[in-house]
C-alpha cells in the first residue's frame, strides 16, 4: 500500500522515526530476528526496536555505497553451529572462534569493535526498557545480506558486553541436535565461553574450589569485564564451584546481584570507553574528508547537529 502523508506522519510519531526512514527502500526484509527481551516487552516495543534497526541499516548502506565497500560477513557460514550434541561442544566452538580470530586468552577489550571489524553492524539505540537487544539478518534490495546486532544504550557496560556476545551466539548458532539442551542455554554457554575463556579463569582462580571470597569474584569481574552474576554462572559451568555452593551463593551474598550490579565497572575503565559503535561515524568522516559528501549529508547520516559535525572536522 501507499499510505497518505497524514498516515505517514502518524506512523513516524508512533515509532519515533523520521519520514526519511519510512520512505527508504534499501532494506527489503528482516529475517532471523531474535530478541533479548523481558516478558513485559510488547509488540509495539519490538516494532520500535525493529524500526531503529532498519533506520541505522539504511544509513550504513548509504555510506557504504558511497565508499564502494562490500559486505564481509561470508565467514559466518563457516561457523554456523546447528548440530551440537552436548553443551561442551558449544564451549569448544566458542574457543575455536576465539582461536581463529587470534584473540588469545586475554579479555576482549571491545566486543563492539571486534564485531564491527568482522562486518557485523553494531547499533547502540534508545530501546524500550523491556528490550535489551536483538540480532537479525537484513536482506537488501540488491539481494546482499547484512548481519546486524542492536543493543540498548541503557544497559551498563557489563550487560552490554554480555548482550553483544549473546547476540553473536544467535548469529553463529542455529540450533542443537540434542532436544534436552535449550537454544537459550546454548547461547548463554557460548557467550560465557567467548568472554571468559576456560583456561584463563582456571589460571586466575584455580581448577577446583570449595568456596570463594567476594574479593576474588570482584577482581575477576573487573579483569574480564563481565557482571558478577555472569562470572558466578561461569564458575559453575566449568565445575570450579559446585552447583550446591552456587545455589547457596544466590540465596546469601549474591542474592541482589541480578538486580543491582556490585562494584560496577567505572566509566574511566578500559571496557566502558570501548563498548561504543564507531564504524558508521568513521565511514562518514572518511567520505567527508574525501569530499564525497557534504557536511549536511554527514550530519543526516550520523543523526548529529551540523555544528557538532563541523567541530569534529576542524578539531
Amino acid at each position: 500500500m501507499m499510505p497518505s502523508s497524514s498516515v505517514l506522519v502518524d506512523l513516524s510519531n508512533a515509532l519515533d522515526v523520521s519520514l526519511d526512514f519510512l520512505m527508504s527502500s534499501q532494506v527489503t526484509s528482516i529475517e532471523c530476528l531474535e530478541f533479548r527481551k523481558h516478558s513485559r516487552a510488547t509488540v509495539r516495543h519490538q516494532a520500535i526496536a525493529k524500526a531503529e534497526l532498519i533506520d541505522h541499516l539504511e544509513r550504513y548502506i548509504a555510506i557504504e555505497d558511497i565508499l564502494a565497500i562490500p559486505h564481509k560477513t561470508q565467514w559466518i557460514n563457516e561457523y554456523r553451529f546447528d548440530s551440537g550434541a552436548s553443551i561442551d561442544s558449544v564451549e569448544e566452538r566458542a574457543e575455536e572462534l576465539r582461536h581463529d580470530w587470534k584473540l588469545g586468552l586475554d579479555p576482549i577489550l571491545s566486543v563492539c569493535h571486534l564485531l564491527e571489524s568482522k562486518g557485523i553492524k553494531v547499533i547502540l539505540a534508545d530501546l524500550p526498557d523491556s528490550v535489551q537487544g536483538l540480532s537479525s539478518k537484513a536482506i537488501c534490495r540488491d539481494q546482499s545480506v547484512i548481519e546486524a546486532v542492536v543493543i540498548s544504550k541503557h544497559l551498563n557496560v557489563e550487560r552490554r558486553r554480555l548482550t553483544l556476545a549473546h547476540e553473536l551466539a544467535h548469529i553463529t548458532v542455529g540450533s542443537t541436535a540434542n532436544p534436552t539442551i535449550s537454544l537459550e542455554s546454548t547461547m548463554q554457554r557460548f557467550a560465557g565461553a567467548f568472554l571468559v575463556p576456560r583456561e584463563s579463569l582456571i589460571d586466575l582462580l584455580g581448577e577446583k574450589r570449595n568456596q570463594i571470597s567476594y574479593h576474588e569474584i570482584m577482581q575477576a569481574k573487573h579483569y574480564f569485564g563481565v557482571s558478577a552474576s555472569a562470572l558466578l554462572v561461569r564458575l559453575e559451568q566449568l565445575g570450579i564451584l559446585s552447583s550446591n555452593y552456587v545455589k547457596r551463593a544466590w540465596m546469601t551474598f549474591a542474592r541482589s546481584w541480578r538486580k543491582k550490579e556490585p562494584e560496577p565497572l567505572a566509566t574511566e575503565e578500559r571496557f566502558d570507553i570501548k563498548e561504543q559503535p564507531c564504524q558508521l561515524e568513521l565511514l562518514v568522516f572518511h567520505a567527508l574528508s574525501e569530499q564525497l559528501i557534504s557536511p549536511v549529508r554527514a550530519a543526516s547520516l550520523m543523526d548529529l547537529p551540523l555544528d557538532e559535525v563541523e567541530k569534529r572536522i576542524e578539531g
